[in-house]
């Protein structure tokens, strides 16, 4: 397997990191998935070693195959004074499902968006449900950038 990182910069500023290749390495029967990190601002070392570390992951398969809805710790804060040290793999929401999906010869590549959370929010979507967690996002108006966000849940 190789695998890239890319690295965009999107109109509304940010940092969009991308893996580019897992999808081939992991696909089953053409479908298969890439994961997209949304950083405040530009810190390759950190957000390469995060995505690589997913990929890994991910690529193990079995138990450690990741999905929509899944959660994954990190094992220390997303970014220096964050309290985020998990990541949620959701729906990439902030472009639409335009993104979620590409269309490859013989299947799709699915790619979803890894977004940092605490470890409050990781044990309360696995104690109620994906849907819960994220409505509580949509109330409190977070932003999925902000590394010092407060946790939705107390």
């Amino acid at each position: 397997m190789t695998l890239h990182i890319l690295t965009l910069t999107p109109n509304d500023g940010g940092r969009l990191y991308v893996t580019a290749g897992l999808w081939d390495a992991t696909q089953h029967h053409g479908h298969g998935l890439e994961f997209l990190l949304y950083a405040p601002t530009a810190d390759d070392e950190v957000h390469v070693e995060t995505l690589t570390m997913i990929a890994y992951y991910h690529a193990t398969g079995g138990d450690y195959a990741l999905d929509h809805g899944h959660t994954v710790p990190i094992g220390q804060p997303w970014l220096p004074g964050s309290t985020c040290d998990h990541l949620l793999v959701s729906l990439p929401y902030p472009w639409g499902p335009k993104l979620e999906t590409c269309p490859v010869p013989g299947g799709h590549v699915r790619l979803l968006w890894l977004l940092p959370i605490t470890e409050a929010e990781k044990t309360f979507r696995h104690k109620h449900d994906l849907e819960a967690l994220e409505q509580r996002f949509e109330t409190a108006g977070i932003s999925p950038t902000d590394p010092r966000r407060s946790s939705v849940v107390p």
